[in-house]
């Protein structure tokens, strides 16, 4: 009997900030290709992994954030199955009514859009037979309703990150879970990861 494909399309900032809210820093060095494996079942096999983000800004109140998220994305590039798929930060600026202060903040645009086209174009190449989605992201509830409408054959399971839930993506999906402390920490990088031109990557000091 043949493996069932699955292909993970992972929320970069969703995944990130319920980790973050559960005070769970540590666990941010994270492999991905290890959690999804961590995440199969014994008749499954995984195809890839699509990692959907935004480079952040330097120009941030912290400007380590962007310097981390860069090495973080460069480990991740030494995975053999993973793609990355690029948003963007659209800069807006703030006034408070009462004040008249002016400050400037960040819109992230293009993660829900980019994971859906990714999602409904793999569906039509037939690159899965079962989905996983990392995230808890209700906007995501359309592409879901149209990949399984259109391929019934198909599956997509909901994977909320922890602290992230959405009752509209469980209740479309064919399956839901929410992914547990232990997955996470039985699936984090070496601290040295070395790239392909030998330059060794090293987990943020914050992250341990």
């Amino acid at each position: 009997m043949p493996q069932e494909r699955v292909a993970v399309y992972v929320d970069g900032f969703n995944l990130f900030y319920g980790m973050r809210s559960k005070g769970w820093r540590r666990y941010y060095w994270l492999d991905l290709q290890k959690l999804a494996e961590n995440l199969l079942r014994s008749h499954q096999r995984l195809e890839t992994i699509r990692y959907f983000t935004a480079s952040l800004f330097h120009d941030s109140d912290d400007a380590g954030k962007a310097t981390r998220q860069a090495t973080y994305l460069e480990a991740l590039q030494t995975l053999s199955c993973l793609s990355i798929h690029h948003g963007y930060f659209q800069p807006q600026e703030i006034k408070c009514r009462k004040c008249g202060n002016v400050w400037r903040t960040y819109e992230e645009k293009m993660t829900d859009v980019n994971i859906s086209v990714t999602l409904l174009n793999d569906a039509q190449d037939d690159l899965f037979d079962t989905a996983m989605i990392i995230s808890a992201d209700s906007d995501l509830v359309g592409p879901v309703e149209a990949v399984l409408q259109r391929y019934p054959e198909k599956r997509v399971i909901a994977a909320f990150p922890p602290d992230r839930k959405s009752k509209h993506l469980r209740q479309v999906a064919n399956a839901s879970f929410t992914i547990g402390r232990n997955k996470l920490r039985d699936s984090q990088l070496p601290d040295e990861v070395t790239r392909a031109d030998g330059f060794v990557l090293r987990r943020p000091a914050s992250w341990t």
